[in-house]
């Protein structure tokens, strides 16, 4: 069974919604696992078929968090190559993170990236949560024609 992962970090809870969507949305295609998890552990990624990583922005960039995941996901060689990845998060004024994320998926994991990322200002809304459930299906669509 394809098996979807959402990583993401919230201080004030609007990424952590979004996350939440996203996991819904996925969880909505019939056949597909779905993880939805608060930054943590490296390990295990691997056995994933989409990795989707929330990181809000925080002084024009991600947060210390999603930075020290990712670089345990580089210094323990964790293989993330060709898998699905994708970012997203809120923000307040300019919305870097997400981008930093994805180019990181891109460039360093050799992920097949889904661009752009989605970036919803501050809180999200019921339309920037439809955005979210959308997103999370239409990976879920992706992992299970693989």
């Amino acid at each position: 069974m394809p098996k979807i992962i959402v990583v993401h970090y919230s201080r004030t809870g609007n990424t952590e919604k979004m996350a939440k969507a996203i996991a819904e949305g996925a969880r909505s295609v019939q056949g597909v696992e779905v993880e939805l998890k608060r930054y943590g552990s490296a390990w295990g990624l691997a056995d994933f078929d989409a990795i989707l990583v929330g990181a809000p922005t925080y002084h024009h960039n991600m947060t210390s968090n999603i930075k020290k995941f990712l670089e345990e996901i580089a210094f323990h060689n964790i293989d993330l190559r060709n898998k699905i990845g994708t970012a997203f998060g809120s923000y307040g004024w300019s919305g870097e993170a997400p981008r930093m994320v994805l180019e990181i998926m891109e460039h360093k994991f050799e992920m097949r990236v889904l661009k752009p990322p989605l970036l919803l200002k501050y809180t999200p809304d019921e339309k920037g949560l439809e955005e979210c459930r959308k997103l999370g299906k239409n990976v879920a669509g992706q992992v299970s024609k693989s």
